[in-house]
């Protein structure tokens, strides 16, 4: 898999992928992630790429020309399956969505800053809108670490046991059940008698039944 993330600032997103989970998956050849800074398609000497909004209001617009100079250059290398905005306005990000990106082979994140982009980046290029939440970040980098976290650790070979992602919370519209480890007792608190049993049918249905359980606490819509 591979991925152009578009940003203003582009280092603000290079930590993440330099560690842990997604450095594997790269050092692996499985996924690649490539940074692109649009002021490397700005205009004029000033490098500009935002302006006032037509209309009046506050805040400062990202510019069409350079967004689709820089989308455009892409495109030309390359099909892309997808061509994603980060915004906040856009679909909420689920595991549903990062299960459908993660058979695809070729994405762009564009990330939005200041105010957002001009619409007709959208009507041009915009395939996909996607938010990670009902609330406002300084742009949209963070958010893309995110879905590019939520995407690359699904791919085969990723994770050391790929077993591990199947049983995610939200895979089965379900929260996850439960979870312990050693010592089987700790301050009076005893891991479940069930788990200790070797009775691995009765475990997972114990388990099924905890995550159904929790998830009508927790998160009732998603039983709906």
């Amino acid at each position: 898999m591979r991925i152009d993330i578009i940003s203003v600032l582009p280092e603000l997103m290079e930590s993440p992928f330099k560690t842990s989970i997604l450095k594997r998956a790269m050092e692996k050849g499985l996924a690649e992630v490539h940074f692109h800074n649009i002021r490397d398609w700005s205009i004029g000497k000033h490098r500009q790429i935002d302006d006032e909004p037509y209309g009046g209001g506050a805040g400062m617009i990202m510019m069409v020309e350079p967004l689709d100079k820089c989308i455009s250059e892409l495109k030309s290398q390359r099909n892309y399956d997808e061509i994603i905005y980060l915004t906040p306005d856009g679909e909420t990000l689920n595991q549903r969505i990062a299960n459908t990106l993660s058979i695809k082979k070729n994405l762009i994140f564009l990330c939005g800053h200041y105010k957002g982009i001009d619409q007709r980046v959208r009507d041009l290029h915009i395939t996909k809108e996607i938010s990670i939440g009902d609330y406002v970040l300084t742009g949209g980098e963070l958010a893309a670490c995110v879905l590019a976290d939520s995407v690359i650790r699904l791919l085969p070979g990723v994770l050391n046991d790929e077993q591990s992602a199947l049983t995610d919370s939200f895979q089965d519209d379900l929260l996850s059940y439960p979870i312990y480890t050693r010592p089987e007792t700790y301050k009076g608190l005893s891991v479940p008698k069930i788990l200790l049993s070797g009775n691995f049918g009765a475990i997972e249905e114990w388990q099924h039944d905890e995550a159904v359980r929790i998830t009508k606490e927790r998160r009732p819509d998603l039983l709906e």
